[in-house]
């Protein structure tokens, strides 16, 4: 690794992500390590110039309050705390990110004497020989959802092992609407790449039979992913790595040592023990808006690099609690009316991410004079940078009313439309 790093320490602060990413906005490289990271693991990591020691309300692990360790005091290296006491001196943390950023800004270049060279150019340049490293003459197959994360991962190895590569597209039959001729079209006509599709829809429906908690389902959906794709190695030769798209708010919502789980993601909480693979995984330690970043300067199109994020158990964690046939299909068709509507009014570009959601309970409503028992569709609408935070968008009402119009009229079994206000937090992106 060509860049300097600042080691982000995690003493029980709510704010890591934010430190991490003030420091990345100076220009320089930093990553986040638990609070009992040892001397020697920090001084193996590449070009490391200093520690913020970041410490807050989580900072009671197992009953023992952590703090600075004499591991860490032992590197040598500068430290700088905030809101922690060392040496009498406590650092309180600014209210905003870019306060962050200039707190730390002479610690970083004048103490640290880091230099300026995070950028995405070298973060590809590095990331092909570290993949070239990793794999060597072997053979990798990757994850392709057709997603964010996965085609900028498809790009940067079709850059560095070229046709050691085969990308696996699996319809596990909770896909957008027209998802899978779409990714199939762009990967394997456009981009050239060595592309498996499998339709295991049945296979993963089945599975999801009657399991309402979304933890469980994220935690099926994953293992049967890789289960897929063990079946599809044994077709192949040679097969040793497997690819995701793992980024840095996927690891950061599965739990770490001082924060609880927000939420299993199923290539971080769903991976079964006995993995068959080592994983190749170039973008673990970036936020979302930095992969975009990645993914124009690869050369991606820019509707595959801003087009919104869809999570790996798909439809799955929007059909809420156990999984059926018909709402699954009501849930498809809204999406897709959601989804037209936004494109015909140019809101497509102007908001993050926006999807439907079909809860599993029904309420009365009236069609054709008489009653009925039908379900209600959810629009879950926010703008984010990093994922990590999120706020609900204005929308014009006119485009809200007519979107409303179209689902209660085209989409089977439903009778309402509503509207999701809630930030996060307190609330996630995603309602499962």
């Amino acid at each position: 690794m060509k860049q300097d790093m600042i080691v982000v320490l995690d003493l029980g602060s709510t704010r890591n992500t934010d430190v991490a990413r003030a420091i990345r906005a100076l220009g320089v490289y930093s990553e986040i390590c638990n609070f009992d990271v040892t001397k020697d693991e920090i001084l193996a990591l590449p070009n490391v110039r200093g520690i913020v020691a970041n410490g807050g309300p989580n900072d009671v692990v197992d009953g023992v309050k952590i703090g600075l360790s004499d591991e860490v005091k032992a590197t040598g290296l500068p430290i700088y705390t905030f809101d922690y006491l060392e040496n009498g001196v406590k650092n309180d943390m600014p209210e905003e990110d870019k306060d962050i950023a200039e707190a730390l800004r002479s610690f970083v270049f004048d103490t640290c004497k880091a230099q300026p060279n995070w950028n995405v150019e070298n973060f590809i340049a590095d990331q092909i020989e570290l993949i070239r490293r990793q794999v060597g003459d072997k053979k990798v197959l990757l994850a392709l959802s057709g997603g964010v994360d996965s085609s900028v991962v498809a790009a940067l190895l079709l850059k560095a092992i070229g046709n050691q590569l085969t990308c696996v597209h699996v319809n596990h039959g909770l896909l957008r609407k027209g998802e899978a001729e779409q990714v199939v079209s762009v990967f394997k006509d456009e981009l050239n790449a060595n592309l498996v599709y499998v339709d295991a829809s049945e296979r993963f429906l089945t599975k999801l039979e009657n399991i309402a908690d979304p933890e469980e389902k994220r935690k099926i959906i994953g293992a049967e992913f890789i289960r897929v794709f063990e079946e599809e190695a044994r077709k192949l030769d040679g097969i040793e790595f497997l690819a995701q798209g793992t980024i840095y708010p996927d690891i950061v919502e599965s739990g770490t040592k001082t924060a609880k789980v927000v939420k299993s993601h199923h290539n971080v909480g769903g991976l079964p023990e006995d993995l068959q693979f080592d994983l190749v995984e170039p973008l673990k330690m970036l936020f979302k808006d930095e992969v975009r970043a990645c993914g124009t300067a690869l050369g991606l199109p820019h509707s595959m690099v801003f087009r919104q994020p869809f999570p790996g158990p798909g439809l799955g964690v929007r059909c809420l609690g156990a999984i059926t046939r018909d709402r699954l299909e009501a849930l498809r068709e809204s999406d897709a009316i959601l989804r037209e509507e936004f494109d015909k009014n140019g809101l497509a570009d102007k908001v993050w991410q926006y999807f439907t959601i079909i809860p599993d309970f029904k309420s009365v409503g009236v069609r054709d004079n008489a009653r009925c028992f039908d379900w209600p569709v959810i629009i879950r609408a926010v703008n984010t940078v990093d994922a990590m935070t999120a706020e609900v968008p204005e929308l014009p009402w006119e485009v809200l009313q007519k979107i409303t119009r179209r689902i209660l009229a085209e989409v089977p079994a439903v009778n309402r439309v509503c509207l999701d206000m809630s930030p996060k937090p307190t609330a996630t992106i995603e309602w499962e």
